[in-house]
């Protein structure tokens, strides 16, 4: 949930540029997409690795009345920031005993409940603060994860209104979450809906009464209109990633990506055919050739499953990392050609200016792209720019 500091005078060996308007416009493709149901934007890990804080400010500005964490601590960094508007609401799902259910409680946070362990340890939470919990209730409609099982839910819909009454809790909202939203067609979709829809009739039956009903995620909010409810919460979209290839790219919604990785050539040098190139020679060189050592690796989040295929734009060319991605470096063959040492080296962006895209990384690595950027580390200074909601100039890093 860390912010990173920048020195915009000094050449930085790596950089993830955050474009800011980029994400703005994302928020709001995606409420034009959904426009009856409020927006929550899912800024859990570090906004997948994009920078929690920055990023849920500049949603809330664009238009998002939600802001979505896995973790209580996620949530309550969130509402420790004076720069987020203190009527934002901020949920969070991925609980476990002995939480720091107190906290949220304080704090004001929406909390997941999934089964009556986490139900009685939030009503204790709310008594010893003196104030009713905000609850939402989750129900397991497929996904086989967190959320309560359809032969439980009426115990759990029972004893939290009973909680309720008793002035401890008050229900929210009730939810579940897609498992193969991403794949059209899927019979799972169906079923997860109807399954969905019996448990809310339930609940309002029992006499619950949630200020929200959500179960539609990233690609259900681009895809299936008639999931989205009271609310959706669009994750991976937000940062301008398609969540599934067979949906269509990031571009047929409208979407435009948020990360762009690139880091400054540290070295180019001549070297021999039959030079073998990294770790085990696993690559190498045809012939005399010029190889660049791009100063990012495994540490600083590059997979090393895309040894031999990830693809680098370096003047102009696209190029491919020549044997193993080490822990801090990889080594690209340039062919020939001899580009400046601190020379841009993109491994991904936007893709406009015919760089790779975290979708090229995704395929080279065996992955999806989700894992792309959110593993992109700590060491790797996030630069924002077209920055509005802070007032803060371009690039500061905060």
């Amino acid at each position: 949930m860390s912010e990173t500091a920048t020195a915009p005078t000094a050449p930085l060996r790596a950089r993830a540029e955050i474009d800011l308007a980029a994400l703005r416009a994302n928020v709001r493709t995606l409420r034009a997409l959904a426009p009856g149901a409020a927006l929550m934007a899912v800024v859990k890990s570090d906004a997948y690795g994009h920078g929690a804080l920055r990023c849920a400010r500049e949603a809330v500005a664009a238009g998002a009345s939600w802001l979505g964490t896995a973790t209580p601590e996620e949530a309550l960094a969130l509402r420790a920031d004076p720069e987020l508007p203190a009527d934002v609401r901020i949920m969070c799902w991925l609980w476990t005993p002995g939480g720091p259910w107190r906290q949220a409680v304080e704090a004001g946070l929406d909390v997941s409940v999934s089964g009556m362990w986490a139900l009685r340890e939030v009503v204790e939470a709310a008594r010893a603060a003196g104030r009713p919990a905000l609850v939402q209730l989750k129900a397991d409609t497929g996904l086989g994860r967190n959320g309560c099982q359809p032969e439980d839910w009426p115990e759990l819909v029972a004893e939290a209104l009973r909680a309720q009454t008793a002035g401890l809790v008050r229900i929210t909202g009730l939810w579940s979450h897609f498992a193969c939203a991403d794949e059209p067609g899927h019979p799972s979709i169906t079923a997860q809906l109807t399954l969905f829809r019996e448990l809310l009739a339930h609940a309002e039956e029992q006499g619950v009464r949630p200020e929200v009903r959500h179960i539609a995620n990233s690609p259900a909010t681009l895809t299936l209109p008639e999931s989205h409810f009271d609310l959706v919460r669009t994750g991976i979209a937000l940062y301008g990633i398609s969540p599934s290839p067979e949906l269509g790219a990031a571009a047929d919604f409208g979407l435009r990506p948020v990360m762009t990785l690139a880091a400054s050539l540290a070295l180019v040098k001549h070297v021999p055919g039959g030079h073998g190139v990294s770790y085990g020679h696993h690559y190498v060189t045809p012939g005399r050739t010029t190889l660049g050592l791009v100063p990012v690796g495994y540490a600083d989040g590059v997979p090393r499953h895309a040894s031999g295929t990830g693809p680098v734009l370096i003047g102009g060319k696209w190029r491919t990392v020549a044997g193993r991605v080490a822990m801090d470096q990889f080594v690209v063959d340039l062919g020939g050609d001899e580009p400046e040492v601190g020379s841009e080296a993109v491994l991904f962006g936007p893709g406009d200016r015919g760089e790779p895209t975290a979708e090229d990384w995704a395929q080279a690595a065996g992955t999806i792209a989700y894992e792309i950027v959110t593993r992109i580390g700590t060491r790797v200074p996030r630069v924002y720019v077209n920055g509005e909601a802070s007032g803060q100039e371009p690039g500061d890093g905060n």
